[in-house]
């Protein structure tokens, strides 16, 4: 019976000591609460232990008989009391203590569940959190779920912070925040987390992808996220020579030869350029499926060069000078190699008459060349040493002259309509050629490791956008291949982009809307289809505002570091659900490594400090130590 009373005794004590106030107003989800006079301290005392008082920021739980409803407390005010005894003497009596309380949960059972399942009713009683109901609020996984641990609550360091693995990183994740602000960090952390997780998984390059795009070349140190890793250092600043294939990002013929993005990176006009790179594309389909056909021999090669011998024998038999003289010219750009002099003369043995308009045998009669002439020109026997390009650009534009050479001919297109785009995808070969290997034998980069890096710190700010979309577009049309053909062996893929505002922008004005529309639809396919396909994106960004609304929009946890910007917040706002009006506030003057975690992961908006990261796994975002740097001061 004692121990019974002794147990009462203490419910009651518990209940007087963390009992806050009742409810005294009630507003769709904002609640107020009115204090009670002894609880207007800063801390309370309970069983010798230091309590912290409610104050903004704090949570709240609203007993209505066997439902526990969670709040944030938002705001605070007071009011003097309208009704006094002028008896008491102590002035703060007179003033009572008013919280605005948002509501957004309740507790089932021993889980926390987002969502308000009853309204409280006046008068009922609130309480401030105990410890072990402040853990059920803060465990964000089910016991048997795998959970990666990212810091601490800025508000309660002892609480530690883990989140679910499948609710992080089957999602789209968003880390915003200024420079300096331990953005960087966030996302070395959680990448890092997960990856030391499933490194001991077998054979888990065939059931996990990451692809990181690294503008800054922050994360190419040994080191950084894991060591199991293949970094690839793009560069166009160096010489073609210097670079070898094994450096360059690999890439196969399927996803090159896509009708938007050669049009794209040959500036080509809707109207006639588009139709004509359409055309040779189709051709160059055509050719290879030749070559499917006649397995075992060069069957492409010689269908290739039959054509070129047709188109000849057609050139060279006809009346007009300016436009056979023009199809040569494109003739001479494939079958001279551009390692080798340029200075074949395919006319060696013919010349034109122009008093008839039509080609004859140099230094003979002037009669039309017979066939056996044609035959032993220069330019045809020139045709049979000829050989596909190794790498598939140079292949691609081959097949662009001759297009060329079949509409010029057939007056299907004119030179000056077409040539500027051929032109221009030849000016980008180069560079393309210095960091994609588009040769027909490449190794899959993800045979041997599961996170592959692309390093484009030395890479021109054309290729910038180029390159990543290319890749990115690679990887998201094998997946949705593989699925669309119900293969078991459908793997994940996370693509993870730094800097993402190089290459999510949608306020761009150094590129034709074309090229940008292209650029934000396929990001915008993945962010919105990705998840059927085992596609997830991570995007980390100083400038959010600067990003596409609909892929801030479509991410589903946020990690949200200082922003200053006015324009960046808003676009936060705009798009974030799940953060409170107290928590977009605060934003501004978050410290350094401190972010706001919301989404999905977590159910409810907390304040983190993420962990800081060993020095050697740090990625290379640290800022300058001016101090050291003129002073030695350490």
């Amino acid at each position: 019976m004692s121990s019974r009373k002794s147990l009462q005794d203490e419910v009651l004590l518990k209940e007087s000591v963390f009992i806050v106030g009742r409810v005294c107003s009630i507003e769709g989800r904002k609640v107020k609460i009115k204090v009670n006079k002894d609880k207007n301290l800063s801390h309370l005392s309970y069983n010798g232990e230091i309590v912290k008082n409610v104050s903004v920021g704090s949570y709240i739980k609203i007993v209505k008989g066997f439902v526990e409803i969670i709040g944030k407390v938002e705001g605070e005010f007071v009011t003097k009391e309208k009704v006094f005894n002028e008896d008491y003497k102590k002035e703060e009596l007179k003033i009572a203590r008013y919280l605005e309380v948002s509501l957004f949960g309740h507790f089932d059972g021993s889980n926390f569940r987002q969502g308000v399942k009853e309204m409280p009713l006046i008068d009922n009683e609130c309480y401030l959190l105990g410890k072990k109901e402040f853990n059920r609020l803060h465990q964000f996984y089910k016991t048997n779920e795998a959970t990666i641990e990212i810091g601490s609550l800025s508000e309660e360091p002892s609480q530690r912070i883990m989140l679910s693995i499948r609710k992080l990183f089957a999602n789209h994740i968003g880390i915003f925040g200024n420079t300096g602000s331990g953005k960087s960090n966030t996302l070395a952390k959680i990448y890092s987390e997960f990856l030391k997780k499933i490194e001991s998984v077998a054979d888990v390059q065939k059931k996990a992808n990451f692809l990181l795009i690294d503008f800054s070349g922050e994360y190419a140190r040994k080191e950084c996220l894991t060591e199991s890793k293949k970094i690839y250092n793009l560069s166009t600043g160096k010489k073609l020579i210097d670079i070898k294939d094994e450096e360059k990002f690999p890439i196969n013929e399927r996803d090159l030869i896509d009708l938007e993005l050669i049009s794209i990176l040959a500036n080509a006009t809707e109207k006639t350029q588009k139709p004509f790179i359409s055309r040779a594309l189709e051709l160059y389909k055509r050719v290879q499926k030749e070559a499917e056909m006649d397995p075992g021999v060069a069957a492409d090669l010689n269908y290739f060069k039959n054509l070129i011998k047709k188109k000849i024998r057609e050139i060279l038999k006809m009346s007009d000078k300016e436009k056979s003289y023009l199809l040569i010219d494109y003739l001479k750009i494939i079958l001279i190699d551009e390692s080798e002099s340029n200075d074949v003369d395919f006319m060696d043995t013919i010349d034109w008459n122009n008093k008839n308009h039509h080609f004859m045998p140099r230094g003979g009669d002037s009669r039309d060349l017979t066939d056996a002439e044609i035959e032993a020109t220069t330019l045809m026997q020139s045709v049979d040493s000829y050989a596909f390009p190794k790498d598939l650009l140079t292949k691609i534009i081959h097949f662009l002259y001759l297009q060329i050479i079949l509409d010029v001919y057939q007056d299907r297109a004119q030179n000056e309509h077409i040539a500027p785009a051929i032109n221009k995808l030849k000016s980008k070969r180069k560079d393309i050629d210095k960091v994609l290997n588009t040769k027909f034998s490449v190794d899959d980069p993800y045979k041997d490791y599961p996170l592959v890096v692309l390093n484009l710190d030395d890479v021109n700010l054309d290729m910038k956008k180029v390159i990543p979309l290319l890749i990115v577009k690679k990887k998201y049309n094998e997946h949705k291949r593989k699925k669309d053909a119900g293969r078991k062996d459908s793997s994940f893929l996370n693509i993870i982009i730094d800097e993402a505002h190089n290459i999510l922008s949608d306020a761009s004005f150094r590129e034709a809307e074309s090229w940008k529309d292209y650029r934000l639809e396929t990001f915008e396919e993945i962010i919105k289809e990705g998840r059927k396909y085992g596609v997830f994106l991570t995007i980390a960004s100083q400038r959010p505002y600067d990003i596409s609304p609909t892929i801030i929009s479509q991410l589903h946890n946020y990690f949200i570091h200082r922003l200053i910007n006015e324009n960046d917040i808003k676009a936060i706002e705009k798009t974030v659900a799940y953060l409170d009006k107290l928590s977009f506030e605060s934003i501004p003057v978050l410290p350094v490594g401190s972010c706001f975690v919301a989404g999905l992961a977590s159910d409810i908006p907390i304040k983190v400090d993420v962990e800081v990261l060993p020095p050697e796994e740090q990625p290379r975002s640290s800022t300058i130590n001016l101090d050291d740097l003129f002073f030695g001061v350490q």
